[in-house]
């Protein structure tokens, strides 16, 4: 069956890999990002837009099947513009989505609505504790998906933890480079927290399987994560490998760090945020069970896998990356996104120690 289907955030790393396989098999695929694509796939027919404005967003979803809302903020946005992305602009996708009668809207959520949880796995029947403003709007957000589930509106939340893959860059870029210069890794704690991410590949297989899915299956709230995972030190200490180097991971006193990094987050001279920075210090994974029985959800890729894939596709475009940061920061009115590579702030003065 050919679908119409609408993905908002298509320039973003999950939006440009879920566009293109929806385009592969046979799907009519639009996208709208505030960004440009100069050279979208085959199948693919990209506007550069706001999810915001509505008058755009009504003649985009006009005769369309399903909305995917992969559109986001992050963490390390200013809490001003997390809100208005992701509460202002899912609302203006929502409300649009409705008037249009679109039959299923996809909401792509996040893990972070757990906040911190004391529970390992965490499930989907756990409270949300969001403990930032990034948490706190994506929460919102799904509660407004959850009232228009009242009205009959047929909406799948899925909950995925940090996706990685190729072109994935955020705050991963700086281990990269670290590693391909023949550079140490520091680790709060050494790395021991297991910590559980999730292959791109695996949460496009996981939209496709609720877009596939009848309405009692689809209509519900799913976490999306790997199956196979360990400690983070595993996973970093596999990229300081690829790289050739014979570097290692380096343990750094978890409490006394952590505390430097909100200190210098808080002066916006690092990227590394609160609740990041509590993630490499505690076990942080979640249940997939739920996925599993309902969806039929098998992650392909482990940890380790998901994290080579981005180290390897980030060697291969290094050259180029300073240049598509710059060209990003100009035409971009929200700021650094998952696939630009991250500032690194004072923490590039730490390089010398390792």
């Amino acid at each position: 069956m050919t679908r119409r289907v609408l993905v908002t955030g298509g320039v973003g790393v999950l939006g440009k890999a879920l566009a293109t396989t929806l385009a592969e098999r046979g799907d009519q695929v639009s996208t709208v990002d505030i960004r440009s694509w100069p050279v979208a796939p085959p199948g693919v027919r990209h506007t550069v837009g706001d999810i915001r404005d509505r008058d755009q967003m009504r003649s985009l979803t006009d005769g369309v099947d399903v909305v995917v809302h992969c559109a986001s903020g992050l963490p390390s946005y200013p809490a001003s513009t997390i809100r208005e992305v992701i509460v202002d602009g899912t609302r203006s996708v929502l409300d649009v989505a409705k008037s249009a009668k679109v039959p299923r809207v996809v909401y792509i959520s996040t893990t972070s609505v757990y906040g911190l949880p004391t529970v390992v796995p965490t499930p989907e029947t756990y409270p949300r504790h969001p403990v930032d403003p990034y948490g706190v709007c994506k929460v919102e957000a799904e509660q407004m998906c959850e009232r228009l589930r009242e009205e009959g509106i047929s909406i799948p939340i899925l909950r995925p933890k940090t996706f990685l893959g190729p072109g994935r860059m955020g705050l991963f870029a700086m281990l990269f480079e670290w590693a391909d210069e023949g550079r140490g890794f520091p680790l709060l704690g050494g790395g021991r927290a297991l910590t559980q991410m999730c292959a791109t590949e695996d949460v496009v297989a996981a939209v496709l399987a609720v877009v596939e899915a009848p309405d009692d299956v689809a209509n519900d709230t799913y976490n999306i994560a790997a199956a196979d995972f360990g400690p983070l030190r595993d996973d970093f200490q596999a990229v300081l490998d690829a790289a050739g180097h014979g570097k290692r991971v380096v343990p750094i006193p978890a409490r006394s760090a952590a505390a430097v990094l909100n200190v210098l987050s808080t002066l916006r001279l690092s990227p590394i945020y609160r609740r990041l920075a509590y993630k490499l210090i505690a076990d942080s994974y979640v249940s997939i069970e739920h996925a599993r029985n309902r969806l039929g959800f098998q992650p392909r890729y482990s940890n380790r896998e998901a994290i080579l894939a981005a180290y390897h596709w980030w060697r291969a475009h290094r050259d180029t990356s300073a240049g598509q940061l710059a060209h990003r920061s100009a035409d971009r009115p929200t700021g650094r996104t998952s696939d630009d590579p991250w500032r690194q702030g004072a923490l590039a003065l730490a390089k010398a120690f390792f």
